[in-house]
């Protein structure tokens, strides 16, 4: 058996559970997808996943599917996902075996 794409922490499977519960009809699970930009060439996109296409990769990680575009499977590859509070705020960590370098700002990175 292979390794999974990514894979999601329990903070990460907890908040992605409540944004789910809280989006409302519609939302499959989530969306990890990579677009080039920033400094670096690449930055993470997250979205509630619409649809499932044919190409996509699918995740399931105790019980939340994960989307994963095409594109960035080869980016995102053995990557795992984790959510961080802190008292500045919280959001999602990508820790990424695949990462050679990240911008200054954190916004992008580079493979």
């Amino acid at each position: 058996m292979s390794e999974p794409i990514l894979t999601l922490t329990p903070a990460a499977v907890s908040r992605v559970r409540h944004l789910l519960a809280t989006r409302g009809e519609g939302a499959r699970g989530l969306r990890v997808a990579v677009k080039p930009t920033g400094c670096s060439g690449f930055s993470y996109r997250l979205d509630f996943a619409r649809a499932i296409g044919p190409e996509d990769r699918v995740v399931e990680c105790e019980g939340v599917t994960v989307v994963v575009d095409p594109e960035a499977v080869p980016l995102v590859a053995g990557t795992e996902v984790d959510w961080v509070e802190d008292r500045l705020g919280a959001q999602f960590v990508f820790k990424n075996p695949n990462e050679k370098a990240r911008c200054g700002c954190g916004e992008s990175f580079k493979v």
